[in-house]
């Protein structure tokens, strides 16, 4: 039973009732998407919202108990929501100052092509980690790579799916970041612990990952005066239309070095914005007005060169709104489901029916994966299957680490790859993939962002043969004690008593 502040208590809704506005929801979307080819899942999400709340009406809820749970899910996801408005300033300004341009432009001199998507890869690891956010990383340095992948014409398909593959790694064990942080918290573990129980899955993922790059690489760049000509011409024209040299830099110095203080991200993030801005007035002769134009609105530019003009017309907060207008949709979604009982029915129907521990962890990782695909929030994908699956672990004997792990591999690294969920919607935004201009094609980006899906495929490898597994230490069974944490009684449960070993 839960406890409704409005409506006291009340029980959870029957499986099939909970599943209901999940199928409906999925269906309307999948109309959308696939019979219709308009990929704007905004309305069917709306839809979703409003067939949840009126199933809590009819079950007896008022509607103001409903609208609190979807505000506050919403309030729990502010934060993320101001990075992606800082973070369409960063892309405006940072263009207007050269940062973006100046990347690209040695990206295009500096990298051998055939090494580029793995190289992609590793630099965004490298800044996401020291970041602490995915997003951040992405809407940087992630456009800058897209420049240079476009300049030695590999498919953005494969660009985004290495920018991906490396910027969710670092934000996965960066202990900076706010996913990072929440895994723990919600399964009672610490933070360092947590990271480096990740590592197992983490490694060999990153390690698949760059040698599919490495081989693709190879495959797709065949080095020709074509490509050569193509890079020449643009490194021509960014450097008539940029001051180039170490000075446009500085902005993205700048938030890296605030981030290795451990400095916030968001004030980081909008340091970077004032040194671009300043920049761009006093090296690239912009006016002040200018500058807020193109934080507002975007960068606007004609070189005469459509690669470079479709790179650089980018950015400005109006080019999030689409993103964050999704996110909003989706996050009430998240929260009324959540409010109404449907996602903890649904879960705790899955706990009830789970058989070994093999079959309990890819079950966190499914629920994790299948909440952001509903929900379309890595937040609650994290937040609601770690405090409902952590009393099982517990009454099993097993480390609640390996929960831990289960709910960021199914809720972080599978966020950027349901394009409807916050992180899908960012990418596709941030990244310039034109999906809502119906280049769908670039939505092969989300296979071919390997680390991101083969990181849960190991984890439940190892959850079968019992690698990397932990039982709970005598250390842990004492704090759940002393923390007074709820252990699940399985004497009257599926498992076999030999898992509580």
């Amino acid at each position: 039973m839960e406890l409704s502040e409005e409506t006291g208590p009340r029980s959870l809704p029957s499986l099939p009732l909970a599943l209901l506005p999940v199928v409906l929801t999925l269906g309307l979307l999948a109309l959308q998407l696939f019979y219709y080819g308009d990929f704007t899942p905004h309305i069917p999400l709306i839809c979703g919202l409003a067939i949840t709340s009126l199933l809590g009406v009819l079950r007896g809820m008022t509607w103001m108990d409903i609208r609190e749970g979807i505000f506050h899910v919403i309030h729990v996801s502010m934060p993320s929501l101001a990075v992606l408005i800082v973070v369409g300033m960063i892309i405006g300004v940072w263009i207007a100052s050269g940062t973006v341009p100046t990347l690209i432009y040695y990206g295009l001199v500096l990298l051998n092509p055939s090494i580029f998507l793995a190289a992609a890869m590793i630099l965004c690891a490298v800044v996401s980690l020291s970041l602490g956010t995915s997003w951040g990383t992405i809407g940087t340095i992630g456009l800058a790579l897209m420049g240079i992948g476009a300049g030695f014409g590999i498919p953005p398909y494969w660009t985004a799916g290495a920018v991906v593959s490396g910027a969710f790694f670092g934000d996965k064990i960066s202990p900076l970041s706010d996913t990072t942080n929440l895994a723990p918290a919600v399964t009672g573990v610490t933070v360092f612990d947590h990271i480096k129980n990740m590592l197992p899955t983490t490694i060999p993922a990153m390690l698949i990952a760059l040698t599919i790059y490495l081989i693709a690489g190879y495959a797709l760049i065949e080095p020709n005066e074509t490509v050569f000509g193509a890079i020449e011409v643009i490194t021509d024209r960014l450097d008539q239309q940029f001051v180039l040299g170490w000075v446009p830099l500085l902005p993205a110095i700048i938030v890296i070095v605030l981030a290795l203080m451990r400095k916030p991200p968001l004030p980081s993030l909008f340091a970077g914005v004032l040194a671009g801005a300043l920049i761009a007035i006093f090296l690239q002769g912009e006016g002040l007005h200018d500058v807020f134009a193109y934080a507002q609105s975007g960068y606007a530019i004609e070189t005469g060169v459509p690669d470079i003009d479709s790179l650089l017309n980018a950015g400005g907060i109006q080019s999030m709104m689409w993103t964050i207008s999704l996110m909003l949709i989706a996050l009430g979604f998240g929260g009324a489901l959540e409010r109404t009982g449907c996602l903890e029915a649904i879960i705790q129907a899955i706990i009830g029916r789970v058989k070994s521990f093999a079959a309990v962890q890819s079950s966190a990782i499914g629920t994790a994966f299948a909440t952001n695909m509903v929900a379309g929030d890595p937040y609650i994908s994290i937040a609601l299957p770690g405090r409902m699956y952590a009393p099982l672990y517990r009454g099993m004997g097993y480390s609640t680490l390996n929960l831990s792990r289960a709910v960021e591999e199914g809720g972080t690294l599978m966020s950027p790859l349901i394009p409807w969920n916050a992180g899908g919607a960012f990418v596709i935004s941030a990244l310039g993939l034109g999906i809502m201009e119906g280049e769908l094609q670039n939505l092969l980006y989300i296979p071919l962002a390997f680390a991101c899906w083969t990181a849960p495929l190991i984890g439940i490898f190892y959850a079968i043969t019992g690698l990397f597994s932990p039982r709970a230490t005598d250390a842990e069974r004492q704090n759940w004690e002393q923390s007074d944490e709820d252990v699940l009684d399985l004497k009257d449960h599926a498992l076999a008593d030999t898992e509580a070993g």
